[in-house]
C-alpha cells in the first residue's frame, strides 16, 4: 500500500464538512481528536446542543489556549466552555440520555470502518492508544445516527475505510456516513457509496486507497 497521503481536507475542513450535515437544534456528542473540531464551524443560523458523557448538556468550543476552568472539561479532559441554559448532572444521568435514545447524533474518529458500518474506534495494543472503549460502545447504540471522522489511510499507509474490521468492535453496523481528508462516503446495505469528494481528488484516487469497493453513483443520488 502506498504512503498516506496529504492532499484533500484538512482536519478543519473536514470539520466544516460535517458541520454542514447537522440540522439545526441537533444534540449532538463530539468524540475525542478531530471530531472535537466540529463545535467551531457551526453554520451561520443554526445551534447544535453539546452532550458531553462526564455530565455537561450545553457544552461550548474549546477556550483559548491557558485560559478556562480547569474544572470544566469534556470527556477527553480538554477544557470547554459552557453556552447559556447549559446543564450539569452526574454520569448515570448522562448515560440514561444516550442509552435513551435522546441524542440526534454522535461524531466519533476511527481506526477503521468497515463496509457493513462496523466501527473500530479502540485499541488497547498501541502505547499511544485510547486505553478502553469508554463511553463509545454507549454512544454507537443509543444515538440515532454516528457520523465518523477520520483520515482515509494510517499514517503507515493503510486503508482505515475496509471490508472487514481487524481491531476491536465498538458497534456493529452503526455507521451512518464517513468524512475523510479525501471524501465523504455513505454506508449502505450495498456497502461504501461515494456522497462527495475533496476539491481535486479523484474518485480512482480514492477506491486505491479504499480496503473495499466503493459505489460512484450514489453520488448522483446523495444530491438530489
Amino acid at each position: 500500500m502506498t504512503s498516506a497521503t496529504t492532499t484533500g481536507w484538512t482536519r478543519d475542513q473536514i470539520a466544516m464538512r460535517v458541520a454542514q450535515d447537522i440540522a439545526n437544534g441537533s444534540y449532538v456528542n463530539l468524540g475525542i481528536g478531530i471530531p472535537e473540531l466540529v463545535a467551531s464551524h457551526v453554520p451561520a443560523g443554526r445551534t447544535f446542543i453539546y452532550h458531553t458523557e462526564n455530565g455537561l448538556l450545553g457544552m461550548g468550543p474549546s477556550p483559548a489556549t491557558g485560559q478556562g476552568d480547569p474544572e470544566l472539561i469534556n470527556a477527553g479532559k480538554r477544557r470547554v466552555t459552557m453556552m447559556p441554559g447549559a446543564a450539569f448532572f452526574d454520569q448515570a444521568t448522562s448515560f440514561a440520555m444516550i442509552r435513551g435514545g435522546h441524542l440526534d447524533l454522535s461524531v466519533l474518529g476511527a481506526l477503521q470502518v468497515a463496509a457493513n458500518g462496523d466501527l473500530a474506534n479502540w485499541s488497547t495494543g498501541a502505547d499511544d492508544a485510547i486505553p478502553a472503549v469508554g463511553g463509545a460502545m454507549d454512544l454507537v447504540a443509543g444515538v440515532k445516527r454516528v457520523f465518523v471522522m477520520t483520515t482515509h489511510m494510517t499514517k503507515e499507509g493503510e486503508p482505515k475505510l475496509v471490508q472487514h474490521c481487524t481491531y476491536p468492535l465498538t458497534g456493529r453496523a452503526v455507521v451512518t456516513r464517513i468524512y475523510t481528508d479525501l471524501a465523504v462516503i455513505d454506508v449502505t446495505p450495498r456497502g461504501f457509496a461515494l456522497v462527495e469528494l475533496a476539491p481535486g481528488i479523484p474518485f480512482d484516487f480514492v477506491q486505491e486507497r479504499t480496503g473495499a469497493p466503493i459505489i460512484q453513483s450514489h453520488a448522483l443520488e446523495a444530491r438530489k
